[in-house]
């Protein structure tokens, strides 16, 4: 099998400028030097926040999907009580938003996240899901505000940890839980073979092993690309600044 490299962003805040965007492309170019490899997002790429919405819809979403991102899990900032107003939030996006522990109050709601994605990638089968921090619950008092609901994370990431599993070689958690967690999800799924985390805003400059699990986060504000790289069972992983 080639190497394969898997690059990773984490809480843009709106900071992937035409600049950042054309410096991240280069980065990537450079460090892939043609051999195989998938971009993702661990959310909160958008600077409204999550009460707030541009009804023109997001740039930076438009650019990361000029730079073929592969996939981007929804962050709190992507979030809305009102569908509508989540849609008009990621209406820029030509790439799935992972978001596995959301789902529509109402039954026939049309929600535009999906729970996971299977991706082929350097003659590996790729499973990725995503889970987000739960902005609103059955349990909370304004969950009555809210057309959207979240179960809790963790529990919604062992649930499709076990039936990604068998259907890929590869299986990765997107998070926007935050690093404590991060540690907690890996903990309790040790058959991950990579957690790219978001929301508290980590630098980690090489990977943070819990339970045999790879966890790594980028930062904040474009500031850094995460890089990790899939060689014959090794896993190494660094951050690049930009």
């Amino acid at each position: 099998m080639p190497r394969l490299h898997i690059f990773h962003t984490n809480d843009f805040h709106g900071k992937l400028t035409d600049e950042k965007a054309a410096l991240l492309k280069r980065e990537i170019e450079r460090l892939s030097a043609g051999e195989p490899y998938l971009l993702l997002d661990a959310g909160d790429a958008i600077s409204a926040g999550n009460l707030g919405f541009n009804p023109m819809g997001e740039p930076v979403l438009a650019r990361m999907s000029a730079l073929g991102y592969d996939a981007m899990t929804m962050g709190n900032r992507e979030t809305h009580p009102s569908l509508p107003v989540v849609r008009t939030k990621l209406n820029k996006a030509t790439f799935p938003i992972l978001c596995a522990n959301g789902s529509a109050k109402n039954a026939a709601g049309n929600v535009p996240f999906v729970p996971f994605v299977l991706r082929e990638c350097g003659g590996q089968k790729i499973g990725i899901f995503g889970v987000t921090v739960p902005m609103a619950t059955p349990q909370k008092v304004d969950a009555a505000l809210w057309d959207n609901l979240f179960a809790p994370p963790i529990e919604t990431a062992k649930r499709l940890a076990a039936e990604l599993r068998p259907q890929c070689d590869l299986l990765i958690a997107l998070t926007h839980i935050g690093i404590a967690q991060d540690r907690k999800l890996a903990e309790a799924i040790p058959e991950l073979d990579l957690l790219i985390g978001g929301h508290t805003h980590v630098v980690l400059e090489q990977p943070e092993v819990v339970n045999n699990v790879p966890i790594v986060q980028a930062g904040s504000h474009a500031r850094y690309l995460g890089h990790v790289i899939f060689d014959d069972g090794v896993v190494t992983g660094a951050l690049h600044s930009l």
